[in-house]
């Protein structure tokens, strides 16, 4: 999983492409017994199962790459081809590509995470042979013509502008680049800045594309009606013509910094935004699942530790949240909450007096047992759909998960111990937090919102933020 929100994809979808892509696929434990090892004619590999419950395809892809890729000094390169693969290839202009999609009830969408250029691709089985070779165009051949890239780039901008004044986006990019700096791609903002968008060019778009939509780091997961050899030649003709070999810049392992920080943003808004977080346990390391579990006790859902202390006992924000993210590179928590201004340091000082009880002494045993039993049966639910299906069989790809994960991942549940979790909360909270505060400054919480000045961004850092002394 990654962090940051990406720009939403155009979607050209039909009522009844709608209904068919929320019927339910096969589940979990069926679905695991029918995965199978595709390799097609030309050597191209995905994991497959086969469902004909449903006349629909679903298809998730993923080439190693992502924002990482971005050239020095130009963040939102990826983010930016992935708005633009879509907007006319091959034979067809952009107009001409979405009245296909359109037409067909086909879904098609792109976007660049930290460290993938992915793909999604939903379509009725009777549409797939169209539906392969649109997505076969976006990928081979984008025209990148400049009335689109400009058009795009527009609305990035636009969408960068609000972002100014949005206290999410600017937590969030306070966040992780206190946490891995301007020097290292984590850093840096993945949907790009004020600064870099315009001085994005087609050269740099046709490089990207080039360098990083590779046959040799594609993974692919499929749930459809489609059958082995068919699915075969699809596969062939739609990624065959790609380059053999990505060239990737290499990206050094990183660990984010090491709390206490606090970081103050000053903004003219109604409701303070508090995000916090600090370095995470990696996909590939033996305590993950351990984490995964005591993580969920503490902030993930409604009746987590946070929930109940800032939300259910003091009232101070409406919801809270806390989530492990792990990148190849790295691994994070990230959590956050909305509050009153003149609540904000009430808010923090529970926040972090939660998380310090929940390093020192862990969970309790019911807690333990509840989370574990819930986490085993919310699986059921996670993958009940296709489109589901085939995201989680990505992912496990792209984690390095056996194929049979989905079997055994509810035994791996069980298997984790109180000494297991007890150990993955210490490493995960006891140095503390890194908190990102924006909002009103405290001396003007009480004045009405006219009465405090607007806040200028520095063209520089495009954030503008104050460090204050840690809360011990």
């Amino acid at each position: 999983m990654t962090f940051g929100s990406t720009d939403a994809r155009r979607v050209a979808i039909t009522l009844m492409a709608g209904l068919a892509f929320t019927a339910v696929a096969a589940m979990p434990s069926h679905a695991a017994a029918k995965i199978q090892h595709l390799v097609s004619p030309g050597g191209i590999e995905a994991w497959f199962v086969q469902d004909s419950t449903v006349p629909l395809i679903a298809v998730e892809y993923a080439f190693s790459g992502g924002s990482s890729q971005d050239p020095a000094g130009k963040p939102g390169v990826g983010n930016m081809v992935a708005d633009l693969l879509d907007e006319g290839s091959g034979d067809l202009d952009s107009n001409a590509f979405h009245e296909r999609l359109d037409r067909r009830a086909i879904e098609l969408g792109f976007s660049a995470t930290r460290d993938y250029f992915r793909g999604s691709l939903r379509m009725l089985k009777d549409n797939r042979d169209e539906a392969f070779d649109l997505l076969r165009l976006s990928l081979t051949s984008p025209h990148f013509d400049d009335v689109d890239v400009e058009r795009i780039r527009a609305q990035l901008m636009s969408g960068l502008r609000r972002e100014i004044s949005s206290p999410n986006a600017l937590a969030g990019r306070k966040f992780l680049q206190a946490a891995y700096g301007d020097d290292h791609p984590y850093g840096r903002p993945a949907s790009g800045t004020l600064q870099s968008v315009p001085t994005i060019d087609v050269d740099d778009l046709k490089d990207y594309t080039r360098r990083v939509l590779a046959k040799n780091t594609l993974r692919i997961a499929v749930v459809g009606d489609v059958d082995a050899g068919t699915l075969g030649q699809l596969l062939d003709r739609t990624f065959g013509d790609l380059p053999a070999k990505a060239e990737l810049t290499p990206v050094a392992d990183i660990e984010a910094a090491k709390p206490p920080q606090r970081f103050f943003i000053p903004l003219d808004v109604p409701q303070t935004v508090v995000m916090f977080g600090g370095p995470g346990i990696k996909r590939s390391d033996p305590d993950f699942m351990a984490a995964y579990v005591v993580n969920h006790i503490l902030g993930s859902g409604g009746s987590s530790r946070l929930y109940r202390e800032v939300r259910e006992k003091r009232g101070l924000a409406y919801s809270i949240s806390e989530s492990l993210l792990w990148m190849n590179h790295s691994a994070m928590f990230i959590g956050s909450t909305g509050t009153r201004g003149d609540r904000a340091a009430e808010t923090v000082d529970a926040i972090n007096k939660e998380v310090r009880r929940m390093a020192e002494d862990g969970p309790t045993r019911q807690e333990l047992d509840e989370t574990k039993s819930y986490l085993k049966g919310s699986q059921m639910l996670a993958l009940d759909t296709s489109s589901k299906l085939a995201s989680a069989l990505l992912q496990y790809q792209l984690d390095k998960l056996g194929i049979d994960y989905i079997e055994k991942r509810n035994a791996v549940v069980e298997a984790v111990t109180m000494d297991q979790v007890k150990h993955a909360a210490r490493r995960l909270w006891g140095q503390g937090l890194q908190t990102v505060i924006v909002g009103r400054a405290p001396e003007a919480v009480a004045q009405p919102a006219s009465a405090v000045p607007a806040v200028a961004v520095p063209a520089a850092a495009g954030v503008p933020a104050v460090a204050v002394p840690s809360a011990k």
